[in-house]
């Protein structure tokens, strides 16, 4: 499964080997409410074909609406804004008057399209640097934290794994877990040292290695865009990662497992040398409580809660899987029917 950005790459390099014209627009700026985040693209083919998104769809319309009547007749990049008046904001559906500036840069072979693909495939963090006045396109390296970087003269983009995640674990929640992840922007890096696990891994895009996972943690050197989920049951291939991950910046360490095994796992852990607040960083059971049972509902829940805590947000106790789950208990043995 691609990421949205590289779904829309991979189509316009596919429109430029065809023989058509493409566009690449990309959400520079935002202003007020707006659905879509910037470093958001669309591609536009000369037919009015599109890939992507860079609004709730009104925006998309009229930039169809400009390629179908006009064809594409641009030559070099052009930064427009939309929902500057109440009436564009009414108009192309941007709530509480939001307004957004985008990037409309026409492609050719020279926009190295393909190149940044290739790098991107091998794993490469990249930024690519428009000349707004030239339309010159340079790539280079870009840092962990790196984001999207406008000028007078310079549109930078950072293409590529921005986000890591460790699975330990190859069963079959971790499968359903990495495909949702790759969607996401994450470079999924799945170990297990157990051969009948790894023998079944079949999820393309995601790197299964075979190292004790502790000696895998302290190898990727976890960072603050960095997570950590064990998956396994065993303590011996989970905790002494966990410890090592809990000692890291990643920004989100769980572990499946009941709320008993959960507990029992975090007395062996005060074994280690960890401090009172590096245990506290253990989000285990790991997820949110949706009433999950199946292995996708399960994924789901984790991914809910790690995409929480990964742009800050926090929510109540309530939906914390133990917490719901000794809340739904406690009301089971009031009513007499203790489950």
């Amino acid at each position: 499964m691609d990421s949205i950005d590289l779904e829309v790459l991979k189509s316009c390099s596919q429109w430029l080997d065809a023989g058509h014209r493409c566009q690449l627009v990309t959400v520079i700026r935002t202003w007020g409410s707006s659905p879509r985040p910037e470093g958001a693209m669309l591609g536009i083919r000369d037919d009015g074909r599109v890939v992507g998104s860079v609004s709730g769809g009104c925006i998309e319309d009229d930039l169809i609406d400009q390629v179908r009547k006009q064809g594409i007749t641009r030559t070099l990049p052009e930064i427009i804004t939309y929902g500057i008046t109440a009436d564009q904001a009414h108009r192309f559906g941007l709530p509480c008057g939001g307004t957004i500036e985008l990037s409309i840069e026409p492609l050719s072979a020279s926009s190295r399209i393909p190149e940044l693909l290739q790098r991107l495939s091998a794993g490469e963090l990249l930024a690519r640097r428009l000349d707004l006045g030239t339309g010159e396109v340079t790539l280079g390296q870009a840092g962990p934290g790196m984001s999207l970087q406008i000028s007078a003269s310079t549109l930078t983009t950072v293409h590529g794994p921005r986000w890591r995640l460790l699975i330990i674990g190859a069963g079959q929640l971790s499968r359903f877990l990495a495909q949702i992840a790759i969607g996401m922007d994450y470079h999924v890096t799945v170990c297990d040292p157990r051969e009948e696990y790894r023998a079944d891994w079949q999820v393309e895009g995601t790197e299964l290695v075979h190292a004790m996972p502790d000696d895998v943690v302290i190898e990727m050197q976890p960072d603050a865009r960095c997570a950590v989920l064990a998956l396994t049951h065993d303590p011996k291939l989970d905790d002494l990662a966990l410890m090592e991950a809990l000692k890291s910046d990643a920004f989100y360490v769980g572990a499946i497992g009941s709320r008993a095994n959960n507990a029992k796992r975090r007395e062996r852990l005060k074994l280690f040398d960890l401090t009172d607040a590096q245990l506290a960083r253990l989000r285990g059971p790991v997820g949110f409580y949706i009433g999950s049972k199946t292995p996708p509902e399960i994924a789901i829940s984790i991914l809910a809660e790690m995409t929480a805590v990964k742009n800050g947000v926090t929510l109540p106790a309530e939906v914390q899987v133990g917490y719901a789950k000794n809340a739904k208990a406690s009301k089971a043995v009031e009513a007499g029917n203790p489950s």
